[in-house]
């Protein structure tokens, strides 16, 4: 058997039900692979498991930094594998769960990290991001860079200045840096479990009903109160998918049905990103689901490969 599992997929492709499923059977606990999950106070935007969802199974790494705060790939994976270890120690097997790919394979891989970088270097690189526009720094970026740059969103400014920055720095991208770490041993043996639909108007449909489903049950609300921390345009926090643009409409800037088409219209396109992404590492298991998920049978099928 290997050390721990991993779930990962697109964003509202059934990953919590399946994590929640396989650890209690294994008598296992879930850490959260999510970059925006860690945040406090942002649970409907997030789509933050609840303690029903939760099942009682322990989870790691959520609402474990304040909106305010503004986690590097390094600082979140310190944490993580602090709380897989702890994990270990108790004799349990960690199910690593989320959509933050780069995250995750950071994680797993037990790779190094790029330069520490140069505050100045960065603002003055910022600074450029917001003269320029996202898409235009990006296609900065792409002539670099080409193979990050495309799997970043024009919108994420934050790595992609820190793309720029390392390669600023260092005269190397950050794609080389992390094809000259992928050679190191990794630093757990995993099962890498990716899960997806087989007809993708049925994701897209799921997305589409995740998003409906948020606004109803606070989305506005909760980007609201955000908003009343004044935290700084650039605050990570502001910037995930879904607060954006429910922040957008408090301001005046657009009515709610745009906001909400908005949403969807990122969720989808954040959803296909990460496809792109876990199409390329060959050691994926997949499960594709063809219409409602069978949580249950996808259990039994990872537990075999668990055990195999």
């Amino acid at each position: 058997m290997t050390d721990l599992i991993c779930i990962c997929g697109p964003t509202a492709s059934g990953k919590t039900g399946l994590a929640v499923a396989l650890a209690k059977k294994l008598d296992a606990e879930v850490v959260s692979c999510d970059s925006m999950q860690i945040y406090r106070g942002m649970n409907v935007g997030t789509a933050k498991p609840d303690a029903a969802e939760m099942d009682g199974v322990p989870h790691h790494l959520l609402d474990v930094a304040d909106p305010g705060e503004s986690w590097s790939v390094s600082r979140w994976v310190s944490a993580a594998a602090a709380a897989a270890e702890d994990v270990f120690a108790r004799g349990r097997v960690p199910v690593v769960v989320g959509g933050t790919n780069l995250y995750i394979d950071s994680l797993l891989s037990g790779r190094g990290f790029a330069a520490a970088g140069d505050p100045a270097l960065r603002a003055a690189l910022a600074a450029d991001y917001d003269r320029l526009g996202g898409e235009a720094f990006r296609e900065s970026l792409s002539r670099v860079d080409p193979e990050r740059a495309a799997l970043l969103a024009p919108g994420d400014k934050k790595r992609l200045v820190r793309a720029m920055e390392v390669w600023r720095l260092t005269g190397k991208t950050i794609t080389e840096h992390d094809a000259e770490t992928r050679a190191l041993p990794p630093r757990w043996d995993s099962l890498r479990v990716a899960l997806d639909y087989a007809d993708r108007a049925d994701l897209y449909a799921r997305i589409d009903a995740r998003v409906d489903e948020m606004a109803e049950r606070g989305l506005f609300e909760e980007a609201r109160w955000l908003l009343s921390l004044d935290l700084p345009a650039g605050a990570t926090a502001l910037q995930a998918i879904g607060y954006k643009e429910a922040a957008a409409c408090l301001r005046g800037e657009c009515p709610r049905s745009e906001a909400l088409e908005l949403i969807r219209r990122a969720s989808r396109r954040y959803a296909k990103r990460q496809l792109t992404w876990l199409r390329r590492d060959a050691g994926l298991r997949w499960i594709r689901w063809t219409g409602a998920p069978d949580v249950a049978a996808a259990a039994d099928t990872v537990l075999g490969w668990w055990r195999a």
